[in-house]
C-alpha cells in the first residue's frame, strides 16, 4: 500500500502528466481553425500564443525530469515550477489582455518583458549549480521580488483592460453584457492565483511540490477547455470589440452628443419636429406593438436598421425627445412585461420570466426589476402586484 502511495504522489509522475498534458493541449490549439474574418485574426494570434506557452510548458516540464536523479531534486523542481509560472505568468497574461485590447500591450513591451523573464530564469536555474550558498538566495530573492511585481503589473493592466472592454460592450449592444467576457475574467483570477501559489507551496515542506505540479495540469485543463469554448461563441463579444477597427467610426459619448446639441442651440421643439424623428417615432411603436424589445443580442446598428434609420439618429432621438438613452427605455418595456408575466404566468420560474421579458442574464434580470419596481420578482409576485400591501 504504501508503495502505491509513494508511486501516485511521485515529483517525477507528476511532472511526466504536466508534460503530457502541456504538449497535447498545445498541440491541440495549433490544430484548431478559428473561422477567418477581418477581427478574428487577433483571436488566432491569441490562440497560437497561448499554444507556444504550452509547449513551452511541455519543455520545461521535461527539462526538469531530465535531471531527476540529482541530489536536492525536490529543489529543483521547485525552482523549474516557478520559471514556469514566470514565463506562462508573462505571456498567459499577454494573451488576455491582448484578447480584449489588442492595442493595450505593444508587441515591443512584451517582448521586452518575456525577454526579461527569460534572462532571469536561466540565472535562476544556472543559480541552482552554484556552490556559494549567499549567492544563490540572493538571486532567488531578486526572482521572487520581480516575479510579484511582474504579476502586480499584469492584474492592474488586465483590470484597466476589462472594465473598459464591459464599457465597450454595453455601448455596442445597449444591454448588461459583461456576463459574456465574465469568463475570461474568472480564466484570469484562477491563472494568477495557481501562478502565485507556487510561492506558497516552495515554503511548505519538501514533498508537497509533487501536488502543486499535479494542480498545475488540471489549471491547464480547465484553462484550455474554457479558450475553446469560447472559440465557439466569440463572434458577438468580436463584433463590439471590433467596431472601431472595421467600421471607422468612434462610439459617440452622451455627454458629447449633449455639449454638441447645447453648442447648436437646437431647440426641443424644432428637434420632435425634424422629419427623421417623426418617422423614426412611428416606427418605435410599431417596434414596440410587435414586442421586438424582448430580442437581444443585437447590436445598436442591428436595431437602427430594423428601424430604418441610423444609430446616431436614434441616440440622438432618445437623448433629445424623451431625455433617456435607448437602453434605460427599452428596460423599462421588458420590466413592464416581466411584471405581467409574472402574474399572468405563475407556473414559470422567475428565470424563465426573465428570459421571455428580453433579459438574456438572470442577475442582470432580477437587479434591474428590484431597481425599478422596488421589489424583486418573487415578492412582487407573491403580492399579485402590491408589494407595498405586504405586512
Amino acid at each position: 500500500m504504501s508503495d502505491f502511495v509513494n508511486f501516485v504522489f511521485n515529483i517525477e509522475l507528476s511532472l511526466a502528466i504536466g508534460m503530457i498534458t502541456s504538449f497535447i493541449l498545445g498541440c491541440l490549439l495549433f490544430l484548431i481553425k478559428v473561422p477567418q474574418t477581418d477581427y478574428s485574426k487577433k483571436l488566432s494570434k491569441t490562440k497560437n500564443i497561448i499554444a507556444v506557452c504550452f509547449l513551452l510548458c511541455s519543455v520545461l516540464f521535461g527539462y526538469t525530469l531530465r535531471y531527476s536523479g540529482i541530489p536536492d531534486y525536490d529543489i529543483f523542481s521547485s525552482l523549474m515550477l516557478f520559471v514556469m509560472n514566470a514565463n506562462a505568468s508573462a505571456i498567459l497574461s499577454y494573451s488576455l489582455i491582448n484578447l480584449l485590447d489588442e492595442s493595450y500591450i505593444e508587441n515591443d513591451k512584451f517582448y521586452l518583458s518575456t525577454g526579461l523573464s527569460v534572462a532571469f530564469s536561466f540565472l535562476l536555474i544556472n543559480s541552482f549549480w552554484w556552490e556559494n550558498h549567499a549567492w544563490r538566495i540572493a538571486v532567488m530573492v531578486l526572482c521572487l521580488i520581480l516575479f510579484l511585481l511582474q504579476c502586480i503589473l499584469h492584474i492592474v493592466n488586465f483590470d484597466k483592460v476589462y472594465k473598459k472592454s464591459v464599457r465597450q460592450l454595453e455601448l455596442y449592444y445597449d444591454e448588461e453584457e459583461d456576463h459574456k467576457i465574465r469568463w475570461i475574467r474568472f480564466c484570469y483570477v484562477i491563472m494568477m492565483l495557481t501562478q502565485m501559489f507556487i510561492l506558497v507551496y516552495m515554503l511548505l515542506p519538501r514533498g508537497f511540490m509533487k501536488i502543486y505540479a499535479a494542480f498545475y495540469s488540471l489549471f491547464l485543463l480547465y484553462f484550455t477547455a474554457n479558450f475553446i469554448s469560447f472559440l465557439g461563441s466569440h463572434k458577438l463579444l468580436l463584433d463590439a470589440f471590433a467596431y472601431r477597427t472595421l467600421s471607422g467610426q468612434e462610439i459617440i459619448d452622451r455627454r458629447t452628443q449633449k455639449k454638441r446639441r447645447k453648442k447648436s442651440g437646437q431647440s426641443a421643439q424644432s428637434i420632435e419636429n425634424d422629419e427623421d424623428f417623426v418617422n423614426l417615432q412611428k416606427e418605435l411603436e410599431e417596434w414596440v406593438r410587435q414586442k421586438r424589445y424582448k430580442e437581444y443580442d443585437k447590436s445598436r446598428e442591428d436595431i437602427a436598421r430594423e428601424l430604418h434609420t441610423s444609430k446616431e439618429t436614434l441616440q440622438s432621438y432618445f437623448m433629445s425627445v424623451l431625455g433617456m438613452d435607448f437602453k434605460t427605455w427599452r428596460t423599462n418595456l421588458r420590466i413592464e412585461e416581466a411584471k405581467r408575466l409574472l402574474l399572468e404566468r405563475k407556473e414559470l420560474s422567475t428565470n424563465i420570466i426573465g428570459e421571455m421579458s428580453g433579459f438574456s442574464d438572470r442577475s442582470n434580470f432580477h437587479r434591474q426589476f428590484v431597481k425599478i419596481v422596488g421589489c424583486s420578482p418573487k415578492e412582487w409576485r407573491e403580492s399579485d402586484g402590491n408589494p407595498n400591501s405586504q405586512s
